[in-house]
């Protein structure tokens, strides 16, 4: 949902940001709108498919006004806007009607929530009060549920301080996963808002390539300081990824495979597969070594997929269901020559070993995609120029005018509006 405040009137509602599935996001116009009801927004004509971009004035609902502070105009105190409902005052114009606002809590209980109630625009104010941080603990909240490549897609939508804002309350693992699926420039941009002690923390959470890959943007000064306060072995790890070439199986593979032992079980790779930490391209198959178990390891043995395991009973030892076809590269092999053999022979990951034939990671379809793609695929649009009509019935039902609609009750229901 998009607004635009006004001098004594409460905000006046332009448009709805909407998602194109597997796309953008896109604006489409309030006066477009037929109807809105529970779960389902109506509305007739073309959609201009080009990607969304605020202009100047405009405020975004759930991005920039959900978590602000409000006075109120009788001196009872202060609030925070937890959701808004709009109302239609006229043919294709809409406004907001209410707040639905928090007060401060007032008992001990770390447990204890403030009283919450239904306000109107006029009978508030909100705090102008210079270099106080807007709360995004509501915005986190209501993308909680986001994989980590769409809430790095919204983040990146965002004006540019309120996206700093919400990566510093994001918790480290979740910042972590979100960087991952951003490009170089806006990782480096949001890593350099934290502390470094934070920022390790953040680096610790990553894929140890991930980490490599940002670190290598960074100053020499700045990537030394956090390399030091990382935890050793994660630093080891990126360390030893740093000192690969970027376009060779060393600088794309990432060392945390699973790794087991001849005499494991098909039951025991099973179990490591299913856990819920494990990406699927380094679940698709089980690395075979022998002690040590961990990068760089003992002689590297081979592999066993996903698929073989489950052809065979659970008592089966690994060590027997080797692919004798699958040979590994070696760390300095380029990466169009990975490429050509995860091609060639239809495969999600290749083991990468050292000269003594010791395991040092893999790479896997996606890291070798990340290569391959332009650096600018995640923001990429296609032809932004097509227009395409919407599939929305003809025959609607208006919706009744002065009946406030919440804007957090359509969005918990999914429709993807902002």
């Amino acid at each position: 949902m998009l607004v635009v405040y006004r001098r004594t009137e409460s905000p006046r509602v332009v448009g709805l940001i909407v998602e194109i599935p597997g796309k953008r996001r896109v604006f489409l116009s309030i006066g477009r709108v037929t109807s809105i009801g529970s779960g389902q927004i109506i509305t007739t004509g073309l959609i201009n498919v080009r990607r969304f971009e605020q202009r100047g004035g405009e405020v975004r609902v759930i991005a920039e006004m959900l978590g602000r502070k409000l006075d109120f105009n009788d001196g009872s105190g202060e609030a925070t806007v937890e959701d808004v409902a709009i109302e239609e005052v006229g043919p294709g114009e809409w406004q907001v009607a209410q707040l639905f606002v928090r007060r401060p809590k007032t008992g001990g209980s770390p447990f204890a929530k403030g009283a919450t109630s239904f306000v109107l625009w006029r009978d508030v104010v909100e705090q102008t009060k210079g270099g106080e941080a807007q709360s995004a603990e509501q915005l986190i909240a209501t993308y909680s549920d986001l994989k980590p490549a769409d809430l790095a897609s919204t983040l990146m939508d965002l004006p540019q301080a309120r996206m700093l804002e919400v990566a510093e309350e994001l918790p480290d693992a979740r910042l972590a996963d979100v960087l991952e699926e951003m490009p170089e420039s806006e990782q480096v941009e949001i890593l350099g808002q934290l502390g470094d002690d934070r920022a390790a923390d953040v680096l610790d959470q990553m894929q140890p390539d991930d980490a490599a890959d940002l670190i290598a943007q960074l100053s020499g000064e700045r990537g030394e300081a956090l390399l030091s306060l990382m935890q050793p072995e994660e630093a080891d790890d990126v360390r030893m990824l740093l000192s690969y070439e970027p376009d060779t199986a060393g600088g794309l593979m990432t060392t945390e495979p699973i790794i087991v032992s001849a005499d494991a079980t098909v039951a025991e790779g099973l179990a490591l597969i299913r856990r819920q930490e494990m990406a699927p391209a380094l679940g698709a198959a089980i690395c075979v070594t022998l002690p040590p178990y961990e990068p760089p390891t003992g002689r590297f043995l081979g592999m066993v997929h996903f698929q073989r395991m489950l052809r065979y009973p659970p008592h089966e030892r690994l060590g027997t269901l080797l692919d004798s076809s699958l040979d590994p590269v070696t760390a300095d092999t380029s990466a169009a020559e990975v490429s050509r053999i995860l091609a060639s022979y239809n495969l999600v990951s290749v083991p990468v070993v050292d000269d003594n034939h010791r395991l040092v990671g893999v790479v896997t379809i996606d890291d070798v995609l990340d290569y391959l793609l332009p650096d600018d695929w995640r923001s990429h649009d296609g032809d932004d120029e097509k227009r395409t009509p919407t599939r929305f019935p003809e025959r609607t039902v208006p919706v009744p005018t002065k009946r406030p609609v919440r804007i957090g009750a359509r969005r918990r229901a999914g429709n993807g509006t902002q």
